[in-house]
C-alpha cells in the first residue's frame, strides 16, 4: 500500500468510527461568538470580551480604521472600533481572525505547509470579499453578505487541518509536500464538512467547506461557494480545472461576476489590496 493510500485509509477509519481529532475553535473566538449570540449583550460587554485577546483587539483596531471600511476618521480604542464594525459582523471576523491560531505545527515539514496553506487561504478570503463587494453594488437585496463571506473563505480548506495533525504524528512517513497536497485533495473536503458540524455552523459554512473543490456541484442561485471557487481558480488552486476561462463565463452568466474583465481593473486590483490588508 502507497504511503497516500495509508494515510487515507487511516483517516477514512477515523471518520467511520467518529474517532478523528477534529480542531476546536480558538478559546477567544468561542468565548465572542457565545457573547454576540447572547441578545442581552452590547457594544460595550462584547468589547470587553474581545480586549482579553490584547493581539485580537490591535487587529479589531486596524481592521475599524481600514480603507476596506471605507472610513477616514481614525478610531484608538476597543470600544471605539467595536462600535464602528458593528455586533452582526463582529462575530465572524473575530472567528476569522482567530482562525490563523489553528496553522501551527512543530514539524518543519508540516509548519511550512501549514504557513504557505494559510497565506492562500488569506489570498482566497481577499479575493472572495472583494468579488463579494463588487457583487452586492449590484444586488442590493441579495441574501449574501460580507462578514459571512469573510469566515466562509477562510474556513474553505479547513479539513486539511486534520491531515496535517496525522502527518505530524507519523511524520517519518506522510510529512512531505506533495504528499500533503494529494491527501488534502481528496479527503479534504468530506473532512471540513465534519469540523464545520462539529462547530455548529450553518449549513452554508458546510456547503462551502464541502462543496468547493467539487466541480460537479453547482447551486441554482448565487451561493457562497461560487465566490469562494472563483477565488480559489484566481489563485491557481483548482489545477484540475481543465477550462477555468469557460468556467468564469459561466459565473458571468450567472451573474456573479459582471465580466471577465472586471478582475484585471485597475480599481478592482486596489479593492482586492485593501482586502487583504485585513489580514496583514
Amino acid at each position: 500500500m502507497s504511503t497516500e493510500n495509508a494515510l487515507l485509509t487511516i483517516l477514512t477509519e477515523k471518520i467511520n468510527n467518529d474517532s478523528l481529532v477534529l480542531p476546536t475553535l480558538p478559546e477567544i473566538a468561542i468565548k465572542v461568538r457565545k457573547a454576540a449570540d447572547d441578545p442581552d449583550i452590547n457594544l460595550a460587554k462584547l468589547a470587553e470580551v474581545i480586549s482579553q485577546d490584547p493581539a485580537l483587539s490591535a487587529r479589531m483596531i486596524k481592521i475599524s480604521n481600514s480603507a476596506f471600511m471605507g472610513r477616514t476618521i481614525k478610531v484608538d480604542t476597543l470600544n471605539q472600533a467595536v462600535t464602528r464594525i458593528g455586533l452582526r459582523q463582529i462575530k465572524n471576523i473575530v472567528t476569522a481572525l482567530a482562525m490563523e491560531q489553528l496553522f501551527v505545527s512543530k514539524n518543519p515539514i508540516v509548519k511550512r505547509y501549514m504557513n504557505e496553506t494559510w497565506k492562500r487561504t488569506v489570498d482566497v478570503a481577499a479575493y472572495a470579499i472583494t468579488l463579494m463587494q463588487y457583487y452586492l453594488k449590484r444586488n442590493k437585496h441579495a441574501n449574501l453578505d460580507i462578514d459571512t463571506i469573510a469566515l466562509a473563505a477562510l474556513i474553505f480548506n479547513i479539513g486539511a487541518l486534520p491531515i496535517f495533525t496525522e502527518a505530524e504524528r507519523h511524520e517519518d512517513v506522510f510529512a512531505n509536500p506533495s504528499f500533503l497536497a494529494g491527501a488534502i485533495e481528496k479527503m479534504g473536503g468530506k473532512i471540513g464538512a465534519e469540523i464545520m458540524r462539529a462547530w455548529d455552523f450553518t449549513d452554508e459554512f458546510v456547503e462551502v467547506a464541502e462543496k468547493w473543490r467539487d466541480l460537479s456541484y453547482e447551486a441554482d442561485k448565487p451561493c457562497y461557494t461560487d465566490f469562494v471557487r472563483i477565488a480559489a481558480v484566481k489563485n491557481g488552486l483548482l489545477t484540475e480545472m481543465t477550462e477555468p476561462e469557460n468556467y468564469l463565463s459561466s459565473m458571468v452568466e450567472k451573474e456573479i461576476i459582471e465580466s471577465k474583465s472586471l478582475l484585471n481593473d485597475d480599481e478592482f486590483l486596489s479593492d482586492l489590496g485593501d482586502a487583504r490588508s485585513i489580514f496583514a
